[in-house]
């Protein structure tokens, strides 16, 4: 049996596939131990049948956010101890002039300088001092340090020092994170901040894995996504955990890729909203990847797909702040307590507010799993707008409203601050909670049309099943357009190439299905950053048309250098087949229609139809007012959309802004 599961805040998503039958199943997570959340979802659906599964896993990012990561020391060279706390001189709050940098999480005490030193060139300048380099790891065990990073300048050109410490920190048993093997590039910050969370993460990671891996059969397999929207075997994820920051998101992104290319559309707004956040990419033909990520401060300078995080989702709390405005997340109820009609909660939540407003069916919730308590709401709901001087009608509406626009924001920082017009887009909503705000958000962005697959609220789980498997390689070669030959640079693929193939195999793919894609990382002489060039026919010029997409000039007069080169090593594995649905005209089934009822649309009680998602055919049309509702979510069409079924059982919303 084949399985994608995501952890969420709030719920834990597995899609599977059973010969040729598909299913889909979401119970709550368990925020104490997300193992135990996925471990039973996993019991429920195969029992004791042998498990392929591929799991997206915040377990890495909430270590970060949370500092709660194993204890980390540095070895570095002599000189260079604090660079990571020095880092760049960037101050992302300009104004606020009583910011305060919060203590790196390698303290002063566990940063460690050596004498040795490489030059840019790769000959070594100062031999290793490794004596000084023993006192330090004797040291280690009495200082509480469980996980040890090891960043050496120009360790890519020459990592025989970086390899020495290694050795020697062999037999101590600590988890051990070389530079050159986690980023072989220049740039010393980057290249340290990116190896400290490599170590200051896996060893959490794999307590979780290894957790994972104990309670599975000895025939199962996992694997685990990839920030880049790829995924590697468990035992990769371990050693490498960096990779996976961002696994969870990365999963809806590649699910929405996949979904909007088959529905015909390419260039596509994701919009994934699930109980405590919301995430948002945007792609123009192909998925957008960045190298230039932050996760709480801390630069991770590995692939990821471009994905902007705002804290507004299904659970996120509503408040009146000290002047008495409505103010909504970022802080999230989760799983536990959880929105009021959840039974447990007692703050007032996103859902809590479509439910009271009639957008959610209390009693076709997770398909009649999970019945919700509408009646919880009447006392909280009067006393927050009692103190908000509003209605309750109004409150509700306006902790939409307040949602809506944090998350409307979310897609202007990924499209229109950098040159792309929201209108020639499709959004495609998916998530838990993404049905019930996607049409109000398009018309606010004046987006035409919004696409909803089915399933919507496991796409990121589905999402994990249709992704290659992935392995990226970066090395820097520092030339430029006249030192360096077509040839030449091709010369320096090979190694990349030769160990992306064996890595590849060692994940279990077949040589027939392994593609290799060259990049180069480009630059204008003088500049500072790079932009990623695929490496096939002129890439000269082809920088300059990218450079001049990008920032809107060229400038042929400039050497252009070739900074890294870049592998894609991409593993096609088996991948879900989806079927045309026979179109069965516009009028939607009698057995569709589960009830009419009251819900409220700018504080007005309007007539809605009540759907059920899986009676509905290819080729219903259905105007707004109505709900949609199915297992893993609720599609809410307003008074100014409308929708039809499309071939492959899409929902497909037309909106009137």
């Amino acid at each position: 049996m084949i399985i994608g599961v995501d952890t969420g805040g709030t719920f834990t998503d597995f899609v599977y596939k059973d010969g040729e039958a598909w299913g889909v199943y979401k119970l709550l997570s368990t925020p104490s131990n997300p193992a135990e959340a996925v471990l039973e979802g996993l019991m429920r659906i195969a029992k004791e049948k042998h498990k392929q599964v591929v799991h997206g896993s915040t377990v890495a990012t909430n270590a970060i956010l949370e500092r709660k990561g194993a204890r980390t020391a540095l070895i570095t060279n002599r000189g260079f101890e604090d660079i990571i706390e020095i880092g760049r001189q960037n101050r992302s709050r300009l104004y606020d002039l009583a910011y305060r940098k919060e203590p790196h999480i390698v303290p002063p005490r566990l940063r460690f300088g050596v004498k040795g030193r490489i030059l840019n060139t790769g000959r070594e300048h100062e031999p290793l001092d490794r004596d000084k380099v023993q006192r330090v790891i004797e040291g280690l065990r009495a200082l509480g340090v469980e996980s040890v990073a090891v960043c050496l300048l120009f360790s890519y050109a020459n990592p025989s020092h970086e390899k020495e410490i290694g050795e020697m920190l062999d037999g101590t048993g600590l988890p051990v994170s070389l530079s050159h093997e986690i980023l072989a590039e220049f740039r010393e910050f980057e290249r340290t901040s990116t190896t400290v969370i490599n170590a200051y993460v896996s060893p959490k990671m794999k307590r979780y894995i290894g957790y994972l891996l104990k309670h599975l059969e000895k025939e199962d397999s996992l694997g685990i996504m990839q920030s880049n929207g790829g995924s590697i075997s468990a035992e990769t994820a371990m050693r490498e955990s960096v990779r996976t920051i961002l696994s969870g998101p990365a999963g809806g992104a590649v699910g929405a890729f996949e979904m909007g290319r088959l529905a015909g559309f390419t260039k596509i707004i994701g919009f994934d909203m699930g109980g405590t956040s919301t995430d948002v990419s945007l792609m123009d033909g192909d998925l957008t990847l960045t190298m230039e990520s932050t996760i709480s401060s801390y630069p991770i300078k590995v692939p990821m797909i471009d994905i902007h995080t705002v804290g507004a989702g299904g659970g996120s709390i509503a408040a009146l702040d000290e002047g008495g405005s409505l103010k909504v997340g970022p802080e999230s109820a989760g799983a536990d307590p959880g929105p009021i009609c959840y039974g447990k909660g007692d703050r007032i939540t996103v859902t809590d507010a479509n439910l009271f407003l009639g957008r959610l069916v209390p009693e076709h919730f997770l398909g009649g799993n999970m019945r919700l308590r509408p009646e919880k709401l009447d006392g909280p709901m009067k006393k927050m707008a009692a103190e908000a001087g509003l209605s309750p009608v109004e409150l509700a509406e306006g902790i939409l409203s307040v949602a809506n626009t944090a998350m409307e924001k979310a897609i202007r920082v990924i499209s229109v601050e950098r040159g792309y017009d929201p209108r020639e887009f499709t959004l495609l909503s998916f998530g838990g909670a993404g049905g019930m705000h996607a049409a109000f958000l398009a018309r606010l962005l004046k987006i035409p049309r919004v696409l909803v697959p089915r399933d919507p609220g496991i796409l990121s789980a589905l999402g994990m099943l249709m992704a290659d498997v992935i392995k990226d390689y970066s090395f820097t070669v520092m030339k430029n357009q006249y030192n360096s030959t077509h040839e030449e640079l091709g010369e320096f693929f090979r190694d990349l190439e030769g160990k992306g193939i064996r890595d590849l195999r060692e994940e279990g793919i077949s040589e027939e299905n392994i593609v290799l894609e060259r990049f180069l990382d480009m630059r204008y002489a003088g500049q500072s950053y790079e932009i990623i060039v695929p490496f096939k026919g002129d890439h000269v010029a082809r920088f300059h048309r990218l450079h001049e997409k990008t920032y809107g000039y060229r400038n042929e007069d400039k050497t252009v250098e070739i900074v890294n080169i870049r592998l894609r090593a991409r593993g096609i594995p088996d991948k879900p087949r989806f079927r045309k649905g026979t179109c069965a005209g516009e009028k939607c089934p009698e057995q569709a229609l589960l009830d009419t009822r009251k819900v409220i649309f700018d504080q007005e009680a309007v007539e809605a139809q009540v759907l059920a998602r899986d009676r509905l055919l290819s080729g219903n049309r259905i105007g707004g007012p109505a709900i949609v509702t199915e297992y893993s979510s609720t599609i809410v069409i307003p008074p100014f959309a409308s929708a039809m079924v499309d071939e492959y059982g899409n929902l497909l919303m037309e909106v009137n802004s």
